[in-house]
């Protein structure tokens, strides 16, 4: 059902919600009402919808018309603080349970708002009552620190709230955990009723064969680190912000301390006003450094994942993903980063350097979250592989690059097309690399008075010349570094030989006529 403006407009406080907000509620409380009081629920609904306003309003009819009490599970001491403060505006009086916490008067509380791991110390230690808890509500849910606490809670309705029903462990999939998934509001519904900013998403393609999987199913630190804080990559980081972000403010993410620091390196040499952030910052230096990236309108800010989640900063332009991902929640937590709505602001930009957008598709894209839910390894199966990514990659050269080449119509070179026409007749596969070397030759040449101009122009050709190679080494399957080194040399070299040789033939081919003495 579309927002009206004034609904939109309505919501001065957090008593005020939005009609999807409110049918929400009441399809969980439906759903409590209907089960057993063991029952365990799971809601969805996208980064940017109000999940703690749709709980907060949960607690405060919950403790209305309920004599038991509530306790909201949180992984992080900023979603501790947060969801406090939104219970305190729904009138919820609430006791936060952090490391300091005094315990004594628990009894005058009938709500609860607890660190995961703090909590389970408190338990452990027999030092928490709660033998009157009849709703317990965790946020961010795919985090499997919670389950442990769920033998605490055996007599206890239980809802779990978050943007993504897909666990972050494949071993410990949500469904064993929960009975029953409602889905809520898509991204793309509450894009359309203004609720959520829409992503304009440009993709660099990365090579990224040389990253290694972890224990965790996502990619390791150091394998992420050896890339992205190579030269090439960070220049292509650089060039990209240029392209697409200059001016705007912006968020960085990587994987790795040390590929931020090298970003905050690079960035600052460039000249721009770049700021680092990571989990070894003190609070103070935190604050500092979030309220110059709140004050400086075109200010960036690289970081490793600490503010994925519990970060809320509107004016948020554009977001970078810096680092390659296997978690589909992470992919949605970065980009969600910058969906948050303004009065002048209904778009930001994402630039993906990692390249999720082709492993998960469009953020915001109409998911089947119930089949996520229900077959998590189905999903995660019918992701592509980092092979296949790339094996669909079509090599694009930069502009300035391009522009060196304006009189050639066509500088792309199709190299598994090549290879799959020369074995069907009954070539070498030697020739699919001799026409390549044509090709490269003749545009060129194309764009030369002289040898010379055509040998210089064959030195921008290195990367498309490496990523020919690479496509030429997967059709053989031959593909030992060495092997593939070489090649690459003795590819530039006989690009040298055949324009020296055949320059002034093939430049009368093109041109109609010889070139001058």
């Amino acid at each position: 059902m579309p927002i009206s403006k004034t609904e939109l407009e309505e919501r001065k406080t957090g008593k005020d919600l939005y009609s999807y907000q409110k049918g929400a509620i009441s399809k969980i409380f439906k759903s409590f009402e209907e089960s057993p009081d063991d029952y365990h629920l799971l809601y969805q609904l996208p980064t940017g919808g109000g999940k703690t306003v749709i709980f907060s309003e949960i607690v405060r009819q919950y403790l209305k018309h309920h004599k038991k009490k509530v306790l909201i599970m949180t992984h992080r001491i900023e979603l501790c603080k947060q969801t406090s403060n939104m219970l305190t505006e729904f009138s919820v009086v609430n006791k936060v349970i952090d490391s300091k916490a005094d315990l004594s008067d628990q009894a005058n509380y009938s709500c609860f708002v607890a660190m995961v791991e703090t909590l389970n110390n408190r338990l452990n230690d027999d030092k928490l009552d709660i033998s009157d808890v009849g709703l317990v509500i965790i946020d961010e849910a795919h985090y499997n620190s919670f389950t442990k606490l769920f033998k605490f809670f055996s007599q206890s309705f239980i809802l779990g709230v978050t943007a993504t029903p897909l666990s972050s462990s494949m071993e410990l999939p949500m469904t064993d955990n929960y009975d029953e998934l409602i889905v809520g509001e898509s991204i793309e519904s509450l894009i359309q009723n203004g609720f959520l900013a829409r992503a304009e998403m440009f993709s660099y393609n990365v090579g990224l064969t040389s990253l290694v999987v972890g224990a965790n199913g996502d990619y390791t630190v150091k394998s992420s680190e050896d890339l992205y804080t190579d030269s090439d990559m960070l220049s292509k980081l650089l060039l990209a912000y240029e392209e697409r972000s200059k001016g705007k403010k912006t968020l960085i993410f990587n994987n790795g301390i040390n590929t931020s620091l090298h970003v905050y390196d690079t960035f600052r040499r460039a000249g721009y006003p770049v700021a680092h952030l990571d989990n070894t910052n003190t609070k103070k230096e935190r604050a500092q450094i979030l309220k110059w990236f709140r004050k400086t309108p075109d200010a960036i800010l690289t970081s490793v994942s600490i503010l994925t989640t519990g970060f809320d900063e509107p004016t948020v332009e554009s977001i970078i993903l810096n680092r390659a991902t296997k978690s589909l929640t992470l992919y949605y937590q970065m980009i969600g980063r910058g969906s948050r709505v303004l009065k002048n602001k209904n778009t930001f930009s994402v630039i993906d350097l990692g390249n999720n957008f082709h492993r998960f598709g469009p953020w915001g894209e109409d998911l089947d979250w119930q089949r996520i839910f229900r077959s998590p390894n189905y999903y995660l199966d019918s992701l592509l592989s980092d092979e296949d990514i790339e094996s669909n990659f079509r090599y694009e050269m930069p502009e300035e690059v391009r522009s060196e080449f304006a009189n050639s119509k066509e500088v792309y070179f199709d190299i598994q097309k090549t290879y799959v026409n020369s074995i069907r007749n009954g070539e070498s596969s030697k020739v699919v690399l001799e026409r390549s070397i044509e090709q490269h030759a003749k545009i060129c040449i194309e764009n030369s008075e002289d040898v010379y101009d055509a040998l210089l122009l064959a030195k921008l050709l290195g990367d498309d010349i490496d990523y020919r190679i690479k496509r030429y080494t997967k059709c053989i399957s031959k593909s030992t570094f060495n092997f593939v080194e070489w090649l690459k040399g003795d590819y530039r070299k006989k690009l040298n030989s055949y324009l020296r040789s055949n320059f002034e033939e093939v430049f009368e081919e093109v041109h109609g006529y010889a070139p001058k003495e």
